[in-house]
Formats: structure tokens, C-alpha cells, sequence
């Protein structure tokens, strides 16, 4: 009996922490605010709309050099003071514009987007390269992903200069031309740096953005500061038979195989869930917004809830689910060519997002081992491990969110983990410190059309972002 007592007095205490925790949060908005600066916002525009409509699709194993020479024009024509003050380095259609700094003791600093974008096939409303703006928003491939990030920073660089300002460090304005393909133009600009001995202090590039209502329960825009993306690797996994005539079929063919295999992977995930540094951060940072109490309960208290939440996290969201451990997904699959043929070798492939605490090498494994279980092979078709994750207690992340206070000072902020793949990832050995965050606000509907139909900005998020890349050069000062 008095065993029990004092088991009920430590969970009725753990409960009151609990709670206690939850009512210090508090309640609070994240709100964002366009610009209403009619004159800056037709100048962005008009600049966004003229990168638009120069056609800038990347082509896999086409040298397209010339084309995106073609664009480093249209930049010199919407940005000459940048083209005149600043030394270009151009390599095979990419580009890197460096702007000398006062201090050359000081590690410089790089802000990259890319300049090419995917294919724009379907029925649009409008043109995919017109650039055409209807009520407040310009359509078009590359409006978000991620011509908007280009032209704004190029845009910061331009002011500044024609103000007359000297950064403290080198400035560099890169930007790849072959990012949407997985190309060798952002591995192009690192040889580059690493050539003429070159380290960056921090990097800024795509990842995340200004996003609204991040998590279920919570309301309202954050700024979703990427401080690492997922590792990527495509496997292809084969299995192998007699065939022959389906009227009289055998057991485990290897279609039967392949479906045992996959069905097991996709019952229980092989992967292992871990809460890291990044995602714990997130969800505190985002706890205090919330509108149900018991979403802000459990998110303020991960010191306590760690263990129940990586069981059942999957069950509440995928996104999130994703934060947590290596993803695998089947994508293409094959047998035979006949529907009364049982084939003699049948494949599936899969695409993995790697975590941090489970590298590549690790969870390629753990898929190796579930294969052979079914007599089926498996090949690594290509990979890469997860990037090196941002200091949340370093400068470059404490500039980053300044930066963020002082242009969106209602605006709430959370790490993010980046599932997709970005040029951020090839300069881990040249920066420690990768930054993957473009000031723009993009709403659900309009991520929707990035790579898809319909693609859209809204052109008074323009002036804030340029005046976002401003403070991040001025911060340089304060190092």
C-alpha cells in the first residue's frame, strides 16, 4: 500500500510539473505582414516577372551553358550596379557575383538560390513564362522555387551599393543552374571555393520559408528555419524465378516476393524514431501558439512524453513522423510483360530520406537484411548522407533570427527539418554553418504548385525579403 502512494504521488507531481510547464507557455500570435509599399512592390514585380519569363528549365545531361549565360544578362540588365561593383565568377552557366568586404580576416558569407526550374507541362491559367500577376499574385515557373530568392537578394545588394555600404566580410551571391536535375553546378561553385582557399562563416539558401499554421493545432505564420536536410538514396531491389505460364503458378514468385517484402516494410517502420535537438526546438517553439491545451501540454513537456510520442507519432502526422527517422517509400515497380506470364525477374524500387542518427550506410542495411528474408537482391542506385545539422547555439543562427525579430517582429520561429534535397547539402566542406531559409510567405495552396501547375507568389512578399538579406549582410558587422 505504501508503494502504491508513493507511485500515485509521483505521477500526481509529474502531472502538476506538467501543467505548471503548460500555463508558463502561455498564449500567443504569429502573425505576418506583407508590405503595402505600392512603389517597391511594382519594382520587385517587375523585376521577379522579367527572371520569369527568360525560360531557364534544366535538362538532364544537356549542356545548356548558353542558356543561363543568356539569363546572367537579364541580372546584369535588372541589377548593373551589382555587375558593376561586384567580380563575376561564372562557371558553365553558373554564377557567383563576389562583393569584396573590409575585414579580409573574416570568413565571408554566401547567399545561393538556383537559377533553373523544372518543366512546366499542363493546363495553366496563364502562361507558365509570362509572369503574369492577377490580384496580387504572379504565376509562374520558378515565382516560388526559387526565383524569388535570387531576385531578393540580388535586390539587397543592389541598395546597398548604390547607399554606398561596405560589408565587413566578402559578400558572395551564388547561384547554380542545375539544382532541379541533382547536377554537378552547385559541387562546381565548392571546388571553386576550395581552389582559391576560400571557408564560409555561414551559407543561406532554400529549405525553408514563411509558412502558415505549421503543425496541427497551431495557428497562425513562422518562420521555418531549415537547419538540415534528410539524406536521399534511390535502392532497387530484385527477385528472381523460373517463370513460366501463370495457369499454373508456383508459390513465392517473384512478384508474390517482392509484395511479402514490401508489405512488411510498410506494416512497421524498420527505421528507429528519435527526437533531435531540431525537432525538440520545433515543437517547444510552436507549443506556445497553440489553441488546444492538450497539444501545448504535450508539446512543453517532451522531456516527459519523448518515449510515448516516437511510438505514435506516425499515427498523428506524417510530416511530422518524417522529422524523426529515415523514411522509405516504393515508387516504381515491374514484372513481366504478359498478363498470363509469370515473369523470370521482377524489381521495385525505393526512395529512402535519411536521418542523422541512422546514416545511409545504416539504413540501406536495415533494407538489405528485410530483403534477403525473401531471396531478393538488392542495388544501390545512388545515396547521399544526411547534411551536417546548424548550431542552434551558434552566431549564424542567432543572426538568422534576429534577422527575422527585427523585419517580421510578430512572426513566430521554429527549426525545421528539410525532407526534400537543396545545393545546401554540397557545401558542408566549405561551411559549417548552412542556412536553409528563403523570407518569403508561401501558403499551402501555392507550395502545391511548386513543380506543379499554377505556380504563384504573392508580389507584396518581396519588399520584407529584401529588406530580411540586408540585415543578414549588415549582421556581419557584429562578429
Amino acid at each position: 500500500m505504501k508503494v502504491l502512494l508513493i507511485v500515485l504521488g509521483v505521477i500526481l507531481l509529474l502531472l502538476l510539473i506538467c501543467v505548471i510547464r503548460t500555463l508558463a507557455a502561455g498564449k500567443k500570435e504569429a502573425i505576418y505582414t506583407p508590405s503595402d509599399d505600392e512603389e517597391r512592390i511594382e519594382e520587385y514585380a517587375k523585376k521577379l516577372q522579367k527572371m520569369i519569363q527568360y525560360e531557364t528549365v534544366s535538362v538532364r545531361g544537356v549542356d545548356q551553358a548558353e542558356k543561363f549565360r543568356g539569363f546572367h544578362k537579364v541580372l546584369e540588365e535588372l541589377f548593373p550596379t551589382v555587375f558593376e561593383k561586384l567580380e563575376k565568377i561564372e562557371i558553365d552557366g553558373n554564377l557567383m557575383m563576389k562583393w569584396k568586404g573590409s575585414d579580409p580576416s573574416l570568413d565571408p558569407i554566401i547567399m545561393i538560390s538556383h537559377q533553373d526550374v523544372v518543366e512546366a507541362t499542363g493546363d495553366w491559367k496563364y502562361p507558365p513564362f509570362s509572369g503574369e500577376i492577377v490580384d496580387g499574385k504572379m504565376y509562374g515557373r520558378g515565382t516560388g522555387d526559387i526565383k524569388c530568392g535570387v531576385m531578393t537578394f540580388y535586390q539587397a545588394a543592389e541598395e546597398l551599393l548604390k547607399a554606398g555600404y561596405t560589408p565587413k566580410c566578402d559578400v558572395y551571391l551564388g547561384s547554380s543552374c542545375t539544382e532541379e536535375i541533382g547536377g554537378d553546378g552547385a559541387p562546381k561553385m565548392v571546388q571553386w571555393l576550395k581552389d582559391h582557399g576560400v571557408h564560409l562563416f555561414m551559407l543561406c539558401d532554400e529549405g525553408g520559408c514563411i509558412i502558415e499554421n505549421p503543425v496541427g493545432g497551431v495557428k497562425g505564420s513562422f518562420a521555418a528555419i531549415g537547419i538540415f536536410e534528410k539524406g536521399y538514396g534511390d535502392l532497387k531491389f530484385s527477385a528472381k524465378g523460373n517463370g513460366g505460364h501463370s495457369s499454373t503458378p508456383k508459390k513465392n514468385t517473384p512478384i508474390a516476393r517482392l509484395a511479402k517484402f514490401e508489405a512488411e516494410v510498410e506494416k512497421k517502420s524498420p527505421f528507429k524514431a528519435q527526437f533531435s535537438p531540431a525537432v525538440i526546438r520545433l515543437f517547444e517553439s510552436v507549443a506556445p501558439y497553440s489553441e488546444s491545451f492538450g497539444f501545448k501540454l504535450v508539446m512543453t513537456n517532451l522531456w516527459l512524453l519523448k518515449p510515448i510520442l516516437t511510438k505514435i507519432m506516425g499515427m498523428i502526422s506524417a510530416e511530422a513522423d518524417a522529422m524523426l527517422k529515415t523514411t522509405v517509400c516504393f515508387t516504381m515497380q515491374k514484372g513481366s510483360e504478359g498478363y498470363n506470364v509469370i515473369p523470370q525477374d521482377a524489381w521495385v524500387t525505393a526512395n529512402l530520406r535519411y536521418i542523422p542518427h541512422q546514416k545511409m550506410d545504416e539504413s540501406n542495411e536495415i533494407m538489405r537484411k528485410i530483403a534477403a528474408k525473401y531471396d531478393i537482391e538488392m542495388e544501390k542506385v545512388i545515396g547521399n548522407d544526411p547534411s551536417r545539422p546548424l548550431d542552434l547555439n551558434g552566431k549564424p543562427y542567432e543572426i538568422t533570427v534576429n534577422a527575422v525579430k527585427k523585419i517580421f517582429p510578430e512572426l513566430g520561429i521554429m527549426p525545421y527539418v528539410v525532407t526534400g534535397g537543396t545545393d545546401s547539402r554540397f557545401f558542408d566542406s566549405v561551411c559549417d554553418s548552412c542556412v536553409r531559409f528563403t523570407p518569403v510567405k508561401i501558403s499551402s495552396e501555392q507550395m502545391k504548385g511548386m513543380h506543379g501547375l499554377n505556380e504563384n507568389i504573392d508580389i507584396n512578399v518581396l519588399p520584407p525579403a529584401v529588406d530580411y538579406f540586408k540585415e543578414i549582410i549588415k549582421a556581419q558587422e557584429e562578429r
